[in-house]
């Protein structure tokens, strides 16, 4: 068994409590799936989990969003409270657009939703400090990555690609360049276009709408995108997600010109496939890809790299390579058993209290 014996042989109930697969297309939605299944599936022994039960009395209390009744949920001392970290307010420019006085008020929000928690978990390190400098114990912080099932996102055999891409409209010999995510200007939505219309014998594919309707950050700039780009650029709208495998399979490579990011579920699916990664120069990946990327930071430096990778069959051997070294460091057994220790920890101290 995992280290951190438990108090006694009963198993630790677990209430997760999330609404992020209410608005389909967005990252934390993946995320709370693939953790919520990765502890009822490897750690059936260990812990007994129920989704948003508003009834029962759990052990322990894990929230994936920060809903209004969640804080009052929170209030519940005997039990851990547990709250995922999966942004921090500043992150939210560029995401949504909101009246200054209401952001502002939902900020302050959220900083009062994470110092309730008594643990805190975050799935990129480079945020603690941020978190710390909001007012948050840097004890109660705990790094855990996202994680991604290898039985969901894998790489398929070349025939099976060949039908994917007949399917959707391209050829065997159609270099395709994809990205997948909100429309939105946080996500280098405008940046992926621009680099389209320097690389014109390439194909763009944008897998992604507006989860969040009008109030997307840019939605007037960027609604009528689709019609507006070249004809090398597709956006295909939000794709179910078991039907994205499919998509890292008809792409030669994931381009990500996003702004800001936490850990992104996006590179955890692709990597699962052998696709290399094309990435902006973000301090944030550093202590999470391990440089097992491309990055540029201007769109003349990334339609560069994309011709080089496309022309260079060794340097995309290589890229392919360190994907698969990403998608080997976030296994599911690495990640479970940090899961395992963070909740048997969390729940023996509160039993020593």
């Amino acid at each position: 068994m995992t280290e951190g014996v438990r108090m006694n042989s009963k198993k630790i109930s677990i209430n997760m409590f999330s609404s992020a697969d209410k608005v389909a297309g967005q990252g934390v939605g993946s995320a709370y799936q693939e953790q919520v299944n990765l502890i009822r599936e490897g750690a059936k022994d260990l812990f007994d989990v129920h989704i948003n039960n508003w009834t029962k009395k759990t052990d322990i209390q894990h929230f994936h969003t920060v809903d209004p009744q969640f804080l009052l949920k929170m209030q519940n001392r005997k039990a851990v409270n547990i709250a995922y970290c999966h942004f921090l307010p500043d992150t939210l420019d560029g995401s949504v657009t909101l009246p200054l006085p209401l952001m502002k008020a939902f900020s302050q929000y959220v900083v009062q939703f994470y110092k309730a928690a008594d643990r805190l978990v975050v799935v990129n390190p480079c945020f603690i400090p941020d978190l710390v400098k909001l007012g948050i114990d840097r004890s109660k912080i705990y790094y855990i990555p996202n994680y991604v099932s290898k039985d969901k996102f894998y790489l398929k055999n070349k025939e099976e690609k060949l039908k994917i891409r007949k399917k959707y409209g391209f050829k065997e010999s159609d270099f395709i360049v994809f990205d997948a995510g909100q429309v939105q200007t946080r996500k280098g939505v405008l940046d992926f276009v621009d680099v389209a219309r320097l690389l014109p014998e390439f194909k763009f594919v944008w897998a992604g709408g507006f989860s969040f309707g009008m109030i997307t950050d840019g939605y007037d700039e960027l609604k009528n995108i689709d019609i507006e780009s070249p004809d090398n650029v597709h956006f295909l709208g939000i794709i179910p997600r078991e039907e994205m495998v499919d998509m890292y399979n008809m792409a030669d490579v994931l381009f990500m010109p996003s702004y800001n990011e936490l850990f992104p579920m996006t590179i955890l699916e692709a990597v699962n496939a052998n696709v290399p990664l094309v990435l902006r120069d973000l301090d944030l990946y550093e202590e999470i890809l391990f440089d097992h990327y491309l990055k540029a930071d201007d769109n003349l430096d990334f339609a560069k790299v994309l011709n080089d990778l496309k022309n260079n069959p060794a340097l995309y051997q290589t890229m392919q390579e360190h994907s698969k070294a990403i998608s080997d460091f976030y296994s599911k057994e690495n990640v479970l058993e940090m899961w395992k220790k963070f909740y048997l920890d969390a729940y023996n101290e509160k039993q020593d209290k």
